[in-house]
């Protein structure tokens, strides 16, 4: 733990369909588990943290986490030499969701659609068309690439969503926050009217944002981690009891068997 210096902070759901999370908490730079808080609370996840002591707070150099805001004010009081960076494919994200969420609602409703569209055709064009309109457009199958075509020849809105979404994938291109700013600034401009909650929550987390381009920071090791956090879960069937749950997980990266 002395030499942590990147930290992960990420939550997984201990019950499926219920509201209960655990934080995972992650060293970046040796892909381990080292901590999980049983609640999303400031108070519970600070009471992990502290157990760790001052001196590995004072050393830690990085926070990546998603752009919940629940994580960032606790960051600041406890690491505030700490650099805080959105992880870019929370980032992403942000953008996927407003737009698969226009894919719903065009779905239950369909309006403004293309000069001749029936409803019943938009809604066939539609279906099973997710993966077509979210995955970046050069990775798609030949039936995705068929379907998104679909797609687009009924509706104008998702069509220009569309094109707007791989636009804003192409920014993280950038070799720097310098390179990144004018690209981030002129997409959050003309993606106003089509992605105003993503483009709402980019503009309260901005600087961190932008620090993704210092750090190049992305969320492939906690959710690796998670991943098999999830693994544990199911395996056991699920955890009634918390510590139970965090001591088995934390024996997979920390106890080595040849060792014992």
């Amino acid at each position: 733990m002395s030499g942590l210096r990147r930290l992960g902070i990420d939550e997984i759901a201990l019950r499926k369909g219920h509201k209960d999370f655990a934080v995972v908490l992650s060293d970046l730079d040796t892909h381990r588990l080292i901590g999980m808080a049983p609640a999303r609370t400031h108070a519970a996840i600070e009471a992990v943290l502290n157990t760790w002591g001052a001196e590995v707070l004072s050393n830690i150099e990085e926070v990546s986490m998603d752009l919940s805001g629940n994580y960032r004010g606790l960051v600041h009081r406890l690491m505030p030499q700490a650099e805080i960076v959105a992880d870019r494919f929370h980032v992403m994200s942000l953008v996927n969701q407003e737009l698969n969420q226009a894919r719903n609602a065009l779905r239950r409703t369909p309006e403004a659609l293309a000069e001749g569209v029936t409803p019943e055709a938009a809604k066939a064009a539609l279906k099973s068309s997710k993966y077509a309109l979210l995955k970046p457009e050069a990775h798609l199958t030949k039936t995705q690439q068929d379907k998104l075509v679909e797609v687009k020849a009924v509706s104008p809105k998702l069509a220009l969503m569309h094109q707007t979404k791989e636009a804003f994938r192409t920014l993280f291109e950038a070799q720097s926050w310098a390179q990144a700013l004018p690209g981030f600034l002129g997409w959050m401009g003309t993606a106003q009217s089509l992605y105003p909650e993503a483009v709402a929550t980019m503009k309260r987390w901005f600087g961190e944002i932008l620090q993704y381009f210092e750090h190049r920071t992305t969320s492939g090791v906690v959710e690796g981690i998670n991943t098999r956090l999830k693994l544990i879960k199911r395996s056991g069937y699920g955890f009634t009891n918390f510590e139970r749950f965090r001591l088995r997980c934390l024996i997979c990266w920390h106890f080595s068997p040849a060792a014992a």
